[in-house]
């Protein structure tokens, strides 16, 4: 929904696994500085990161394990 006086912001298209997490590092920062130490550290945001990979990870295994070619039963 696009509401006026609110940014929106657009991503360009991710074509890796390395970009997805590089874009997503980049726009929780964007949409959080507030998350942000003075140091650039943000526990925050890594945390987010990590729970992102974690749930990815578990995607991609249940994926490798699916069958290809149905079954048949009978």
């Amino acid at each position: 929904m696009n509401m006026p006086g609110h940014l929106v912001a657009t991503s360009p298209r991710v074509h890796t696994y390395s970009e997805l997490r590089q874009q997503i590092h980049h726009d929780l920062r964007i949409q959080h500085p507030e998350w942000i130490q003075p140091d650039g550290e943000s526990l925050m945001c890594d945390s987010y990161e990590a729970r992102l990979m974690e749930l990815l990870g578990a995607s991609m295994r249940r994926r490798s394990n699916e069958s290809v070619a149905p079954t048949a039963i009978g």
